[in-house]
């Protein structure tokens, strides 16, 4: 079927979910799109290492962005050997492993109880921030709670 490629083998649970890809026809938006894309990437990667950026919703968003303009790259997030499967967790509906979901929590407030109290000094901050952290954190411990395998969990400890 013409727009539907399939989305990429992650390791011995292939995800067999269709992908639709809709290119963009116009080359300024896909430019535009491709640099998001690697922007949302660095961004992400940085996430791992800083704190205070996030790095899946980054990474969600580079992998909609590729969607729309680059299936090449976009089979090449989601096959990256250490973001790929988080993406594809996600994406499949599988939700996110206990660990991260711990972990985003714990970064997420922390982030947003500094800003709001220590560095911001203004009162809105005071009442918005906790309330995005509320929605966010509501969200997250919606999503369904991946359980991983023994050898899965070996392997992502120390990723997210």
């Amino acid at each position: 079927m013409p727009g539907m490629e399939w989305a990429v083998e992650q390791g011995p649970s292939a995800t067999t979910e269709p992908v639709e890809f809709k290119p963009v026809r116009n080359p300024v938006i896909r430019y535009l799109l491709m640099a998001v894309g690697w922007l949302c990437v660095a961004l992400g990667t940085a996430g791992i290492f800083l704190p205070v950026l996030p790095t899946t919703p980054f990474l969600l968003l580079a992998a909609a962005c590729f969607v729309r303009c680059s299936p090449k790259f976009y089979y090449w997030l989601v096959g990256h050997p250490r973001l790929g499967k988080y993406l594809l967790y996600y994406l499949n509906g599988k939700g996110m492993p206990f660990k991260a979901k711990i972990y985003t929590l714990l970064l997420m407030w922390t982030s947003l109880m500094l800003t709001a109290f220590v560095i911001l000094d203004s009162p809105a901050p005071r009442v918005v921030f906790p309330l995005i952290g509320l929605g966010v954190s509501i969200y997250i411990l919606r999503l369904p709670t991946l359980k991983l395998s023994a050898d899965t969990a070996k392997s992502s400890d120390t990723e997210l």
